[in-house]
Order: C-alpha cells, then sequence, then structure tokens
C-alpha cells in the first residue's frame, strides 16, 4: 500500500512527464518546420540566383545560416528533453531560507526544465547552485553559494529516486548525503562498454573537487576506482556550465594514456549534454614536436623492453631521466650553454667591421629569446645599427652575410648535437644510446624537446584554455616542463601513485607537488569500483596507502593452481566460458605482457565472436571477453577478471608487482588468479 509522500511523488513526476511530452512536441514540430524552411530557402536562392544581385544573395545566405543555427539548437534541447522523458531527476532537497518560513521541494536532475507558462523550474541541474545542498549536506543547517552571494537555510527534508524508462522504482527517504543503498545498487551493476555519469551518487568530498572553480591547478590523487577520471570529467561538465559564454568544449584537451581509454571515456560528457573534448596522447604531441626529424621508441616498447629483459642497462637510463634533479640539470646546462656555445668573433666585410665585443653584447641582450631567435635579433640589430665609413645603411646583401656569420658562432645547429652535449658536460655519455638510425628511446623524447626549445623555440597551444592529465604518476618531471610550455592554462591533474606502469620513471605525489607548487590537492581514498573482498586483496599485495573500500561484499578472489600450462589455459576456458553463462557483461583477461595476451587470445578466440584482443593498435573498448595486458587495462573497470600465469618467475620484481595490482584491480565481482609452479611471491 503506498504512503501519502509517495502517491504525491507519483503525481509530481506525471505532471512533469506531461509537461516533457508536451514540450517534446513542440519541438518536433519545430524542428520539422526549421527543416522546411531552410529548404524552402535554399530552393529559392539556387532558383533565383541569376536574378538577385550580390547584397541579396549575401543577406540570403545569412538567413539560411541563422536558420540552421537556430534549428540545430532546437535539436540540442530535443535530446535533453527525451533523455529527461526516461529519467528526469534522481533526487529531491527541500530546503528554507531565513526569510522563508515554507521550505521550496527543489529536484535534481542531469538538465534543467522549466514550465513554460508559469516558468516555475520542475528540474534543476545537477550543476546549478542549488544543487549542491543534495550533495554536501544532511538534514538540518545549510547553505549554498548562489550568484548573489551565499545562501543560509535549512534542508527539511532529502529524498533520492530511481527512475527508469519513465517509471517510479523506488524512492528513498534519506537525512544522509548519499543514500548507501542507493549507491549501493549503483555499484552493484554490471560494467558497460563505456564509462557511465555519476550524477545520482556523486559524494561530497567528490563534488567539493567538480566545483573548485579557483585553482589554476588541481591535482587529485585517487585510489584504483575512487572514480577520479568520472570526477575530472564531471568537472569539466561543470565548468562548461558554469562559464558557458566563454568557454566551450572545443577549449579543453585531454592527455590520455591510449585510444581505447580515450573510447571508454568518450560517452560521459555527451550524456552530460556536452560536446566531447578534444584528446591527445603525448606520443602524438611529441611526433607533431619533433615533425618527423627523429623517430621514436613508444612508451608501450619501452615497458615491454622492460619487461622483457632485453638491455640491462636501460632502467637505469630511464631512472636518471625520470628525476626532479634532471629538469634542474638541464636548465643549468642551458645556462651553461648560454656563456659557453657562442663564440664571437670580429666579421671583417669590405663596407664595414664588427668587432666581437660588440656582437656579444647584442647577444647577451637577448639572452631571454630561445637561441635561433636571439641569434636572427642580433644579427638584425647589429645589421640595423652598423654603417659604413660613408655612414651608408647596410645593403640585403651585407645583413644576410652578418646572419650566416652569427648563426654560425653558435657551436650546436641541431637539438640532437646539443642534446649529446649535454651528457657529454655530465661526464656521462653512456646515458644516451640511440635505438636505432634516427630512432631514440622514449626516455629522451622529452628531454630533447626540452631542449629544442630553448634552442628554437615552441608555440604554445594557446586554444587550449583547461587541459586535463590523466595517469598523472606515468609522467617524469621533464614531460611536465615541457607539457608547461605548451600548455600555459588551469590544469587538472589525476591519478594513483600506486599504479604506475613503468616504476622506473614513475612519478609520486610528492614529486609532482614540488612541480606544481601552488596547486590544490585533494585526495580521493575510498574505492568504490571493487567488492570489499577484492580490494583487501590488492591491498596485501601492494601495502600502504590511504585506500578504503566501501563496504560491498562479494566471493573472495580465487588462486588456482595448475600442474602445467596447458592445464593453465584449460582453466581460462572454464572461467571463460563460466563467464559468457552468467549475466555478466565483461570480462578482462588480463596478462603481463603483450606475448602472454596474444597466446591467450589464440587458446580462447574460438569460444565465440565476442572474445577480443586489446593490443597497442586497437581504439575501442568492447563488451566480452577482453584480452590484454595490465599497461594497457589501466583506466578500465571489468566484471570479472582472470590473471594468468601469476608464478614466480614471472612475477617478481617490484614493476612486476605494480602490473599486478594495476590487474587485480580492474576487478569489480570476480577476480581469479592462476598459475603453474611456485606462485608469485606478491600473492598473498
Amino acid at each position: 500500500m503506498r504512503n501519502g509522500k509517495e502517491t504525491e511523488e507519483r503525481e509530481y513526476l506525471a505532471h512533469v512527464q506531461k509537461e516533457l511530452q508536451r514540450t517534446l512536441a513542440e519541438l518536433e514540430g519545430k524542428v520539422s518546420d526549421s527543416y522546411r524552411d531552410i529548404i524552402e530557402a535554399k530552393k529559392y536562392l539556387w532558383v533565383n540566383m541569376a536574378q538577385l544581385d550580390a547584397a541579396e544573395r549575401a543577406a540570403n545566405r545569412v538567413d539560411i545560416s541563422l536558420s540552421i543555427d537556430a534549428g540545430e539548437k532546437t535539436v540540442a534541447r530535443l535530446q535533453k528533453i527525451r533523455k529527461l522523458l526516461g529519467s528526469p531527476y534522481f533526487g529531491r532537497v527541500d530546503f528554507r531560507t531565513k526569510r522563508q518560513p515554507d521550505a521550496g521541494a527543489y529536484y535534481i536532475g542531469i538538465h534543467s526544465f522549466v514550465e513554460e507558462e508559469s516558468q516555475h523550474h520542475l528540474i534543476y541541474d545537477w550543476r546549478s547552485p542549488v544543487a549542491s545542498l543534495f550533495y554536501d549536506y544532511e538534514t538540518g543547517p545549510a547553505s549554498y553559494l548562489a550568484p548573489a552571494g551565499i545562501v543560509d537555510g535549512e534542508i527539511t527534508a532529502k529524498r533520492q529516486y530511481k527512475i527508469k524508462d519513465g517509471v517510479l522504482e523506488y524512492m528513498i527517504e534519506s537525512s544522509m548525503n548519499i543514500h548507501d543503498d542507493v549507491l549501493q545498487k549503483e555499484l552493484s551493476s554490471t560494467s558497460d562498454e563505456k564509462m557511465k555519469n555519476i550524477v545520482a551518487t556523486i559524494q561530497q568530498e567528490q563534488n567539493a573537487i567538480i566545483r573548485n572553480e579557483n585553482a589554476n591547478e588541481l591535482i587529485i590523487q585517487g585510489a584504483a576506482g575512487s572514480g577520479k577520471t568520472s570526477v575530472a570529467l564531471h568537472r569539466v561538465a561543470y565548468l562548461l556550465y558554469r562559464y558557458k559564454e566563454t568557454l566551450r568544449s572545443s577549449d579543453i584537451l585531454i592527455i590520455s594514456p591510449n585510444k581505447v581509454f580515450s573510447d571508454y571515456i568518450s560517452n560521459v560528457l555527451p550524456e552530460l549534454g556536452e560536446e566531447k573534448i578534444m584528446e591527445a596522447g603525448m606520443e602524438e604531441l611529441a611526433e607533431k614536436e619533433l615533425a618527423g626529424v627523429w623517430g621514436f621508441q613508444t612508451f608501450y616498447e619501452q615497458v615491454e623492453e622492460l619487461l622483457n629483459g632485453e638491455d640491462p642497462g636501460s632502467a637505469e637510463r630511464i631512472r636518471y631521466k625520470a628525476r626532479r634533479e634532471f629538469v634542474l640539470e638541464l636548465e643549468a646546462f642551458m645556462s651553461y650553454a648560454d656563456k659557453h656555445f657562442f663564440e664571437p668573433a670580429d666579421i671583417l666585410m669590405d663596407r664595414v667591421q664588427l668587432p666581437a665585443h660588440e656582437i656579444w653584447s647584442v647577444y647577451e641582450r637577448n639572452i631571454q629569446l630561445p637561441v635561433k631567435q636571439r641569434l636572427e635579433k642580433t644579427a638584425l640589430l647589429l645589421a640595423a645599427g652598423a654603417r659604413t665609413d660613408d655612414g651608408e645603411r647596410l645593403t640585403k646583401s651585407e645583413t644576410n652575410k652578418i646572419k650566416t656569420a652569427v648563426k654560425k658562432m653558435y657551436k650546436f645547429q641541431q637539438p640532437l648535437g646539443l642534446y649529446k652535449a649535454f651528457y657529454a658536460h655530465a661526464n656521462q655519455p653512456e646515458l644516451f644510446k640511440m635505438k636505432g638510425k634516427g630512432l631514440i628511446e622514449y626516455a629522451d623524447v622529452f628531454p630533447l624537446i626540452y631542449l629544442k626549445m630553448y634552442l628554437e623555440g615552441s608555440s604554445p597551444y594557446d586554444r587550449v584554455r583547461h587541459l586535463l592529465v590523466d595517469e598523472m604518476q606515468d609522467y617524469t618531471p621533464v614531460q611536465y616542463a615541457v607539457l608547461s610550455r605548451w600548455f600555459p592554462c588551469k590544469k587538472t591533474i589525476l591519478g594513483d601513485s600506486k599504479q604506475s606502469v613503468n616504476v622506473y620513471s614513475s612519478s609520486t605525489l610528492q614529486t609532482i607537488k614540488t612541480i606544481f607548487p601552488q596547486a590544490d590537492i585533494i585526495e580521493l581514498s575510498k574505492s568504490y569500483r571493487s567488492t570489499r573482498e577484492i580490494m583487501e586483496f590488492a591491498k596485501e599485495i601492494q601495502p600502504g596507502g590511504t585506500m578504503i573500500p566501501i563496504d560491498r561484499h562479494g566471493e573472495p578472489p580465487r588462486i588456482l593452481s595448475c600442474d602445467s600450462h596447458e592445464q593453465e589455459l584449460d582453466m581460462l576456458r572454464k572461467l571463460s566460458q563460466s563467464f559468457l553463462e552468467s549475466d555478466y557483461h565483461t570480462m578482462g583477461i588480463i596478462c603481463k605482457t603483450r606475448a602472454q595476451a596474444r597466446q591467450v587470445y589464440d587458446a580462447l578466440k574460438h569460444l565465440q565472436e565476442n572474445v577480443h584482443l586489446l593490443d597497442f593498435e586497437s581504439e575501442q573498448f568492447r563488451e566480452g571477453i577482453t584480452v590484454t595486458c595490465s599497461h594497457m587495462a589501466k583506466g578500465l573497470e571489468f566484471d570479472q577478471v582472470a590473471i594468468p600465469f601469476v608464478n614466480a618467475a614471472c612475477y617478481r620484481s617490484e614493476m612486476d608487482r605494480s602490473l599486478l595490482y594495476i590487474a587485480c584491480t580492474r576487478a569489480m565481482h570476480a577476480l581469479a588468479i592462476t598459475h603453474t609452479g611456485r606462485k608469485s611471491p606478491w600473492l598473498p
């Protein structure tokens, strides 16, 4: 039997649905009318083109363009209304100010919706100022920041809803921030091939990140499964809402670890009614900077090389170039180069002589410029100030001779030569090693770019007004130095120091703090992805840290011992078959290396079509069984995870331990680990 509150809520939902349906019909009519008007206008312009003068043709084109723009805006609003019809809102907060005796009811949804006739807000956007009450407070005294200032008052009631396909499935009266029952229901659901929005379950600490408008740099240290990437994307959606007049999706760029991850997160902003933001990888940006002059090893190729132990000296070279001090050493070398690599000499021409000390004086006055610009300006200033014995200015030919002479006075003309000189200057030439003809190691890519910027200069990406950097722990201080030159804008930097793919080049939170000393730093410790049993298991592999698993329970992780390699592959077939017969949507078989992943894929691909190999070249994350390696699985999540070949020979180093932790923390509901022979010492 329904109580009065539930009846009242169902009546309100029916009223909202009725208004949404009316608005939907009205907008569909407008779209049809707009389409028809545009077609007619184009026909008119085509038929009468010869009779219209230039001004009339231009006016008609402007009218068509305005009609198309208005039609697109109507279509965008239509899409929002259709989304609201399925689930208009997820929460309600009753709030009264000190001046109002009666509390107003504020329904919170993914978009706002106003009743046209009364102009009454039936639904408030989750990003609106008043919606922060829903996320930040229990019942009792509360306040929110409105455009006019802080509004103080009292929350008298809070409710949470699950509305699916326009039907109210449940309603919870809640005095807490986000009721545990609602959170548990959402977390217990199966995973999808796309990351989902979390507007209905945003936690107080996450909301503080999302609504932070003031930080020039915001660093989010988030445990595995803490929702840090989702929170960062919701922050983007909030900033686009808050600064809708001045900030667009095209002004925001995310540095993403790979194309699969980009695809996985691609649905979040469109779900929230915003356009997709631009995305790029560090290697893509580096390739553009180096402009095909030098090829380089990729980050994943570097990781594979370390895992396979192909070059014993590579770990030392990587570790050396991943230090914070390395950036300072490069900058000290630049200062040294300023003084010692420019060797002025007298310029003697038929009609003019320029002494070396004068050349040095002009060069030194422009020391703040990149070297090549400095040399160019030095030559131009010398030529502009020079006079012949007859008092004449120099000819263009004489000016060009001065340019050529001044340019030759600098010891290095190419960044690679200057970069090699850095190691010679440090008496450590062995720390630079080419991979092959025209191919450099990944660890050298960004130090080389940093010196290239010193030598040649670099144009910043001025169009980008906010930068998101995900997987912050996988970038070195010199990469951050380069990023700061490329993107002198606001930044959201996020990751987890416990989830480093390459322990030799990873940056700790403390290191990143020293790079951005003015940054706001927020730690997200609570993990929402996995069951308590899985996270407690993972914590035994990688102890320490502040990660707190949510109190959601499931089956304990299984460690399955096998007698032979073939039996282990057979065990993977059984686990895969069990998954295919379950209600789960995604299963990850996460190997240590690319070669192992290929071997497992070949053993399983006959099971059904829904078995995919996720490799370096992959661009899409799909439902079903995904076979991959740990460094490709980062950022993804699966209902069920199997990790094969976890024996003492395969997983023995600190790097192996980090990869094992990453693999375990991809599992939401079920985790199985297989091994042949003695199990890895990192396993509990």
